[in-house]
C-alpha cells in the first residue's frame, strides 16, 4: 500500500502543501472555515499519518523532552508529572517519563538514553550524584530544569518549594497547640538532597525563633525501610516526643502504620503534621494536618523556563535562577489543642 504524503493530502483536498503544512501545525489565522474542514476531512478519508520524523529532521526538533523523576513514589511527583504532561500536550510536544529510584548510576542512564533519543530538552528531579554530567549539560547549552531539588553552585534553573518556610509552619502550628517536645523525621539525607536538608534546617530553627532547644534525639534520617525503628527509638526515649513532622508523603505513610501497629492515638498520644498533601489525608481517622505544595504552580513554572530554553527565547531579567513557591497549612485533626 502506497504511503500516503501530504502532497496527496494537498491534491486531493486542492490546497497547496503549505496550506495542509499550516494545518498539521494548527497555524489557523488566514485559514477559513471551509479549507479547515476539506483538510480534515480528506485526512480522514486517506487514512494520513504525519512523519513525525521528517517534521523532526525539518524543524531540528524531537518535539519530546524528558522527566526524571528521583522517586515515583511520591505524591508530590505524580501531581508534577501530570500537570507536565498537560501542559507539553497543549504545545504539541510528548514527554518521556523515567524514574530514577533515587540511585545516581541510573538516572546517568536514563539522562545519556533521552540525550542520545536527542529530546528536546529534560526536566530532572536530581539525585544530586551526577554532578559532572549536569554540568556537561550546561556546558552544552542543552536545555535542563531542576526541579524539586536543587544544586546552587551549578546556576541551573530550579523550580522547588521554600522548605525552610514549610518546616516553620508546622513548628508554628504544634506550638499553637501547646506542644513543646518536637521530633521530625525525614528521609535519607544522604548526597544532601536539598529538601530534607532544608526542612530539617527549617525545623531547627522554628524552634529556636520559639526559644525552644533542639534535642538531637529528636531529629531521625533514614532509609524508609528503617523509619519504623527510628519511630520506636524516638517512643523509647525517656522524655519521648509529643509532636511528630514527618518530612515528606512516604514518611507520613510509616508514621501512620507505626501508630496503628503500636495502639497510638493521634493526636491524644502524639499530634502529627506532614509535608506533602495526600489523597488519604481529608478521610484518615483523624484528618491529617498537611503542609502542601502548589503542584500546577510549580509544574507550569518548570515546563515554561524548559520551553523557553528549548526555544531559544530570550531570558526575562526578573527571572532568577532558583524560583521557590511558597507552602500552604491545610488544617485538620492530627494536630488538636491540647
Amino acid at each position: 500500500m502506497k504511503n500516503i504524503t501530504i502532497a496527496d493530502v494537498a491534491k486531493y483536498a486542492n490546497v497547496s502543501k503549505s496550506t495542509v503544512s499550516q494545518y498539521l501545525n494548527k497555524r489557523y489565522d488566514y485559514m477559513s472555515e471551509k479549507t479547515r474542514k476539506k483538510i480534515e476531512e480528506t485526512i480522514k478519508e486517506l487514512n494520513y499519518q504525519p512523519n513525525s520524523v521528517a517534521r523532526s529532521l525539518k524543524q531540528k526538533s524531537t518535539f519530546t523532552v524528558g522527566v526524571v523523576v528521583a522517586n515515583i513514589l511520591h505524591t508530590f511527583s505524580t501531581y508534577i508529572i501530570r500537570a507536565i504532561e498537560d501542559f507539553f500536550h497543549e504545545h504539541d510536544f510528548q514527554i518521556i517519563v523515567c524514574n530514577a529510584d533515587d540511585e545516581p548510576e541510573k538516572e546517568r542512564k536514563y539522562i545519556e538514553m533521552l540525550r542520545a533519543k536527542q529530546v528536546d530538552g529534560i526536566l530532572i528531579f536530581p539525585t544530586g550524584g551526577n554532578l559532572d554530567l549536569y554540568e556537561q549539560m550546561k556546558d552544552d547549552e542543552f536545555p535542563i530544569v531542576f526541579m524539586d531539588r536543587t544544586i546552587e553552585h551549578l546556576g541551573i534553573d530550579t523550580v522547588m518549594l521554600d522548605n525552610h518556610l514549610a518546616a516553620r509552619l508546622a513548628i508554628d502550628e504544634f506550638v499553637r497547640n501547646g506542644y513543646s517536645r518536637i521530633a521530625i523525621v525525614t528521609t535519607s539525607i544522604i548526597r544532601n538532597i536539598s529538601p530534607r536538608v532544608e526542612r530539617i534546617q527549617g525545623y531547627r530553627d522554628a524552634l529556636r525563633s520559639h526559644g525552644m532547644e533542639v534535642n538531637e534525639a529528636y531529629i531521625k534520617t533514614m532509609d524508609v525501610g528503617q523509619i519504623s525503628l527510628a519511630l520506636a527509638d524516638l517512643f523509647q526515649q525517656t522524655v519521648p516526643p509529643q509532636a511528630i513532622l514527618a518530612g515528606n508523603d512516604i514518611v507520613l505513610v510509616e508514621v501512620l502504620k507505626f501508630m496503628k501497629e503500636n495502639n497510638k492515638h493521634i493526636p491524644k498520644d502524639v499530634a502529627v503534621i506532614g509535608i506533602d498533601e495526600v489523597s488519604f489525608a481529608s478521610f484518615y481517622t483523624p484528618s491529617i494536618t498537611t503542609i502542601a505544595q502548589p503542584t500546577k504552580e510549580m509544574a507550569k513554572s518548570a515546563a515554561e523556563r524548559l520551553l523557553q530554553q528549548i526555544r531559544k527565547e530570550e531570558r526575562p531579567e526578573e527571572l532568577p535562577i532558583i524560583q521557590r513557591f511558597a507552602p500552604a497549612m491545610i488544617l485538620r485533626d492530627s494536630c488538636a489543642v491540647k
